[in-house]
């Protein structure tokens, strides 16, 4: 599933093209692109088509395009995506040509051109919807889509508390895993980052996070973000085509992983060979001399 860094790359991609754009019209090919979206296909169109759309913005996997329209200053409005597992938003010259499991097309029309985006996804996990905007518990005049209101902040939000983070993972009894993945604690870390976080912090996935010191889970949250914005600055972690930027291009990270996916191969840090090991219905891979479970 794609993670943080995948998504902001997404983000950054799609800003040029849609900030201060015209949606010129809507096209779905397939309702499995709007799971999200409960009243239907042509609502969603109706909703869409002549809106003047903002910079987009992310709250860990979740990406959403506002409304800019004074229409919307009431009842604020964007749309949403959410791209599950295999979702991919491409930026496509406008034309005939239709992607592989293309689901929807959105025509925009703006100061940095005509451009279509297509949303393709292979699995169809992923969704499209227009969604209303609230404002945060924790920011009043920051606005999110209702549907990912429940999301926590990213350890790379410059609203992110890590003090009161620390303290929650502190009450946790969890695997420390567990608690990194938990989206309602900490956003935007799936199972690649976690594995790279733990290993560079020396941290056992099933350590409880209840028995790890303050000092060293503020030395996690201090990985996890280098973790990320290295990610990010390699265009995030692809391993086949699914995860892939708005032009189509795989990221690197995955030359750059130390943990994830490399288990038989010698730990960068101590030469002992990485292991595999079945964690809720994921795979962890560590090292069992630098991450010992104490």
């Amino acid at each position: 599933m794609p993670e943080l860094p995948e998504v902001e790359v997404v983000r950054l991609g799609l800003a040029q093209a849609v900030t201060d754009a015209v949606v010129t019209r809507v096209e779905v090919f397939d309702e499995r692109g709007l799971t999200r979206h409960p009243a239907g296909a042509a609502d969603f169109a109706a909703q869409l088509e002549g809106a003047v759309l903002a910079e987009p913005r992310r709250r860990g996997k979740f990406l959403w395009v506002p409304f800019a329209s004074s229409a919307d200053a009431v009842a604020p409005r964007a749309l949403m995506t959410h791209l599950g597992m295999s979702g991919q938003m491409l930026l496509r010259e406008p034309g005939p040509v239709d992607d592989r499991h293309l689901r929807v097309r959105i025509g925009v029309e703006g100061p940095a051109g005509r451009f279509d985006i297509a949303f393709v996804d292979q699995r169809t996990f992923g969704s499209l919807a227009v969604d209303r905007l609230i404002s945060t518990p924790d920011v009043a005049s920051e606005l999110v889509p209702s549907q990912a209101l429940h999301i926590a902040r990213d350890p790379l939000d410059p609203y992110f508390q890590e003090q009161a983070v620390i303290e929650a993972l502190r009450r946790r009894r969890s695997p420390i895993k567990a608690a990194l993945l938990d989206q309602t604690l900490v956003s935007g870390i799936g199972n690649i980052y976690a594995d790279e976080s733990l290993w560079m912090a020396r941290l056992n996935p099933r350590q409880p996070a209840c028995t790890i010191s303050t000092r060293k889970l503020r030395e996690l949250l201090g990985a996890v973000r280098l973790v990320l914005e290295k990610a990010l600055a390699e265009g995030g972690t692809s391993f086949d085509a699914q995860y892939v930027n708005v032009n189509g291009q795989a990221g690197y990270f995955a030359h750059s992983l130390h943990a994830y996916g490399r288990h038989g191969k010698p730990c960068d840090r101590c030469g002992r060979a990485l292991i595999r090991e079945q964690f809720q219905n994921r795979n962890s891979h560590f090292c069992p001399k630098c991450q010992r479970l104490r």
